[in-house]
């Protein structure tokens, strides 16, 4: 898949090396592309200006990238890929929890980069929409609303949650590999570790089967996840 129209996205990143790099590249690939050095710069640029996707570093001066992402998801619905030379699982997952789409660790190569961008943009943009009301035992999900209730009760998700829960509320009861999951809720060219399945299921688990006190979403060993009523 080729991402045709440019894209206006936003780069975040104090080394003055990577950032050259890569703007250039971007640019040499047809999309326009602006710079901040600076946490505090950074999020000033994402909050006053609208952009296809935010490429936000972690360690950056006066405002880490943790932060910069916690404020701008208070604000808005950007798609935000994380540049980050940390490689530990904790990282990768506080960054996701805070609202990130994605992470990409350094270094990394151009193609790896563009495939992302495509997949957090489509994940954002889904060309596909789940057509009615989606119901399983207590829950319900509204595709139109992006909302979804345990009993009555609003359950807060985020787009890659909301899209993961719909895949498993579309097929209940059908053990679904990492490979299927990853290729319908984060995109056919995503190149990164199947791992994050496991990362966002257990944040399902913790709005839902832990807050409600139920176990819908099971592990089947060596295969994937299914949605199920308890054992």
């Amino acid at each position: 898949m080729i991402v045709e129209a440019p894209l206006n996205i936003l780069l975040i990143e104090d080394d003055p090396g990577i950032a050259k790099v890569v703007a250039l590249e971007l640019e040499h690939q047809g999309h326009n592309v602006s710079l901040a050095g600076d946490g505090r710069g950074g999020l000033d640029m994402a909050l006053k200006n609208d952009w296809d996707v935010i490429l936000l570093d972690i360690m950056l001066p006066f405002l880490n990238g943790y932060e910069v992402c916690k404020q701008i998801r208070m604000l808005k619905n950007t798609p935000i890929l994380l540049l980050t030379a940390k490689d530990e699982v904790q990282d990768k997952v506080f960054g996701l929890d805070l609202g990130a789409d994605d992470y990409l660790t350094k270094p990394f190569s151009m193609d790896e980069l563009m495939a992302r961008i495509r997949a957090v943009i489509r994940r954002k943009n889904p060309s596909v929409q789940i057509e009615g009301r989606l119901t399983f035992q207590e829950l319900e999900l509204d595709p139109q609303s992006y909302q979804v209730y345990f009993a009555g009760q609003e359950v807060c998700l985020t787009k890659t949650e909301f899209g993961l829960l719909a895949l498993f509320m579309e097929h209940p009861n059908h053990v679904l590999t990492r490979e299927l999951i990853l290729e319908n809720v984060w995109g056919f060219d995503y190149f990164g570790e199947t791992n994050v399945v496991d990362v966002y299921v257990r944040f399902l688990r913790g709005k839902i089967d832990d807050r409600f006190d139920v176990h819908y979403l099971h592990t089947v060993r060596g295969v994937g996840y299914v949605l199920r009523a308890e054992d």
